[in-house]
């Protein structure tokens, strides 16, 4: 704890000297309220999931960036968003930071990234009455076949690209493309391979599709302001100190990552 206060001590003094200054960053911000504003779906097991009993969330995510606000001394502040807002979120200073998201070009355009700790690769589903239907990504490209995704995910301009000849339904959060499947309106989801296992954990007719291999390998991380080299120096830095202290692994499996 002292090297982190230590460390951002030191981040602040040499940037503060830089043609970049603190005070046109959200660092400044952030240490000035005391509170870290940080943008959560809650809809994405395991990395973050709100109790609708309680409004809380729980996951991989949340104790990141929780950490993260510890290490900086401030509190946290989990604002709600959803996968099709998630970068105007950030674009538009509604929270300073998000949980982890695929990094793709269309979302560099308008915001910026932390450097990736966890990458996931994409993986077919379905449900145990309609597996045997299924036998590789072609047998899921045919007419006839619907396939379910939620709008502003990673996943749904792949399945759009993957399967032109299947039917896409896309439906908007907080409703998921996996929940459209469990209730018989579509036959085939495509998600993580990590929150693949969670579903198939927790429901257990979800299936998966054997493949050849998954697809789409891909990196992870947090959205910031594109434009806020301070910050996002700031939060990389931490990302490597907390990853040679075996943070990141220590977290990843305790949510089975």
């Amino acid at each position: 704890m002292k090297f982190i206060k230590l460390f951002t001590a030191t981040f602040i003094a040499i940037f503060s000297l830089s043609n970049i200054t603190l005070a046109d960053s959200v660092l400044n911000e952030i240490l000035s309220s005391g509170k870290l504003k940080a943008g959560t779906t809650g809809d994405f097991n395991p990395f973050s999931v709100r109790d609708t009993a309680t409004n809380k969330y729980k996951g991989y995510d949340i104790d990141i960036m929780s950490e993260l606000a510890k290490d900086m001394g401030v509190e946290i502040e989990f604002v709600p968003t959803d996968w099709k807002t998630i970068v105007n979120g950030v674009v538009a200073g509604k929270y300073h930071i998000t949980g982890s998201a695929s990094i793709k070009a269309s979302r560099m355009k308008a915001a910026g990234f932390s450097e990736s700790y966890l990458s996931v690769n994409f993986k077919p589903f379905t449900t145990d009455d309609k597996v045997s239907k299924f036998d590789g990504w072609d047998s899921i490209n045919k007419s006839g076949v619907k396939i379910a995704t939620t709008l502003g995910t990673a996943m749904e301009p792949m399945v759009k690209s993957w399967f032109p000849n299947a039917s896409i339904k896309s439906v908007e959060a907080p409703a998921r493309g996996y929940q459209e499947v469990l209730a018989g309106r579509a036959d085939v989801f495509v998600t993580s391979n990590l929150e693949g296992s969670t579903l198939k954990a927790k429901y257990k007719n979800v299936k998966e599709v054997k493949v050849d291999a998954p697809r789409s390998p891909t990196p992870l991380a947090m959205l910031l302001p594109q434009g806020d080299q301070v910050w996002i120096n700031f939060v990389n830095h931490w990302i490597k100190i907390k990853t040679a202290k075996g943070f990141f692994k220590k977290t990843a499996k305790k949510w089975g990552l």
